[in-house]
């Protein structure tokens, strides 16, 4: 059957808040550090992209879980649910104990190659010798996200969220600014914060699942085994997406890479703008994940005719929320950016960038939708393939706009247009084909 709209937001609206939740952890720092000074501002941003371009290989291996997750509820399979989150937790957590090492011994080495400002360098790594212990608890975060996304059982991400950031806030203050009797430890404080909170997270989450979850039913038991064979399964569908997310991030970080380039202030501009960006791209991320694994249930089910007006749903009530949200950043952008920083200088260079960004919704809302309904679909290389695609159209007008042109901070922004509408005709020319709906996984 196709899904209502109120059967879409039933399972949304907990992803949505459980997103603006963990996004408070960045905006806390980005906040927090604002009121330290420009060059920890931008170094945080720059460490939190190479943070998250890491992350993104876990997350992208966990986007194929929910998918095969989803596809076997679905399906009614649920005893084999169990098996596909135990072997995934288990491959997560090697990645990140190899990830940890190679990090330890190779992010000095990366951020001095990339970064020109001797200060900002400095503040970036040391970020970052402390953030990499956050690998171990947000991997396994991340599978736990998948199995209650998979299995339309969404409410928990909600509170869990917001257990995080209440630590991540109370951590940032203590930390930061050497409060309750703690020194003053300034961006490695946060850091340290935002590491801590996750493993409040992934704690939560073990509760959670050990007292309110049929793992019966689901085939969770403490004796499970390594299972090579489906491990392998789990691989041929998520190593496309772990390879799709690493890339879409690392080319992000191109672009705050080639900013920093510009000086201080652009980089410190950005960081802003990619701040409240990120709080806008949350409820397109809700629907989108959403999306994914109404897909992914619709094609378990044999109910693929039913994908087309799903996905055409989910984006008339992604823009109910966005259009708003986009419209007060656009009537009152200086009022947004003094909850950043109290600089007049830097809040009037930050006003033309942020509605560039802002405007970019208006196509980023049905891409990225359309993009998810694709690797609901299963058929996780044409979506690679087709970020690819983008990702290099994406990455072109980068280095032509900043490198070569260095262009204003404003019109760089303008990248999330490129992309976006690349991105958006590849999956409309996919879906329209058609030769998806018998796709098996």
């Amino acid at each position: 059957m196709k899904f209502s709209y109120r059967q879409i937001w039933q399972i949304a609206y907990p992803i949505l808040l459980s997103l603006l939740m963990e996004n408070m952890i960045n905006l806390t720092d980005t906040v927090f550090l604002g009121h330290v000074g420009e060059v920890e501002l931008g170094a945080s941003a720059l460490a939190g992209v190479y943070y998250l371009a890491i992350f993104m290989l876990a997350f992208g291996f966990s986007v194929g879980v929910q998918i095969l997750i989803g596809r076997r509820n679905g399906e009614r399979r649920y005893a084999e649910i169990g098996s596909i989150f135990r072997q995934g937790t288990v491959f997560l957590l090697a990645l990140a104990a190899v990830l940890f090492s190679v990090s330890q011994w190779a992010t000095p080495y990366l951020l001095r190659l990339f970064i020109q400002s001797d200060a900002v360098y400095a503040a970036t790594e040391k970020y970052m010798e402390w953030r990499v212990y956050g690998f171990f608890f947000s991997f396994a975060a991340v599978m736990f996200r998948a199995f209650f996304v998979g299995i339309t059982r969404t409410r928990v991400l909600t509170v869990n969220s917001i257990v995080m950031v209440l630590s991540n806030v109370v951590l940032n203050y203590v930390l930061i600014f050497g409060k309750c009797g703690f020194p003053e430890l300034g961006i490695a404080g946060a850091a340290i914060a935002s590491s801590v909170a996750e493993a409040v997270s992934v704690i939560f989450f073990v509760i959670y699942v050990r007292t309110k979850v049929d793992r019966a039913k689901f085939g969770f038991s403490l004796r499970g085994r390594f299972e090579p064979g489906l491990l392998r399964h789990v691989l041929g569908v998520s190593v496309w997406t772990m390879i799709q997310s690493f890339v879409s991030i690392s080319t992000w970080f191109l672009f705050f890479l080639a900013v920093e380039h510009l000086g201080e202030r652009p980089l410190a501009v950005t960081n802003m703008v990619r701040s409240i960006s990120s709080l806008m791209f949350i409820v397109v991320n809700a629907f989108a994940s959403t999306t994914s694994s109404l897909v992914s249930n619709l094609m378990g089910a044999g109910q693929a005719r039913y994908v087309p007006g799903t996905c055409a749903r989910t984006i008339r009530m992604c823009y109910m929320l966005v259009l708003p949200i986009m419209l007060l950043i656009m009537l009152f952008p200086q009022t947004v950016l003094r909850l950043y920083t109290d600089s007049a200088p830097l809040i009037g260079a930050s006003v033309p960038a942020l509605l560039v960004m802002a405007s970019s919704y208006l196509v980023s809302v049905p891409c990225f939708i359309l993009f998810n309904a694709v690797s609901g679909t299963g058929n996780i290389r044409s979506a690679l393939g087709m970020e690819l695609v983008a990702l290099a159209v994406y990455a072109a007008y980068v280095v032509w706009l900043i490198l070569c042109l260095r262009a204003d901070v404003a019109v760089c922004w303008t990248t999330e247009h490129v992309y976006a509408v690349v991105m958006l005709s590849l999956c409309w020319l996919y879906l329209k084909r058609g030769r998806w709906r018998t796709k098996r996984i």
